[in-house]
């Protein structure tokens, strides 16, 4: 099985992605991670302006089949939150690089993206489980 991998995320073991551009970055879940949920029914997502440390909790997502912590790969500060999901989370199912985002945050420190796994190292994480 081959799941979309994006070349220019990095990726956690949790299955979620961090897009850094700048001192910003999109977070969402990746393809291999929508694919094992299932139908997404619903995600909890944060206020606008909360901060959390890389590996917390920042919301849940929750299919069919379970519900899942979201965990931030970086540290940071929440500018942005995907309303769209609240009305159409299966958005993340259909398109979980594109319309099916979840937050945007201002970066703590760009450096905690070291020990993300990139796209090769993260395909065989998943080839593997």
């Amino acid at each position: 099985m081959s799941w979309n991998t994006p070349a220019e995320l990095k990726y956690m073991r949790s299955d979620e992605y961090l897009k850094l551009e700048g001192e910003t970055a999109t977070i969402g879940i990746s393809d291999y991670a929508q694919e094992q949920l299932n139908d997404i029914v619903f995600i909890e997502l944060p206020d606008v302006g909360a901060e959390f440390a890389k590996g917390k909790s920042f919301g849940t997502v929750e299919s069919v089949k379970a519900a899942s912590d979201l965990l931030m790969p970086v540290g940071g500060k929440v500018i942005a939150v995907n309303d769209k999901l609240k009305d159409q989370p299966e958005l993340i199912n259909s398109s979980p690089y594109g319309d099916g985002w979840i937050i945007k945050i201002q970066v703590g420190d760009a450096a905690e993206a070291n020990d993300l796994m990139d796209a090769a190292a993260y395909a065989a994480y998943c080839a593997s489980r």
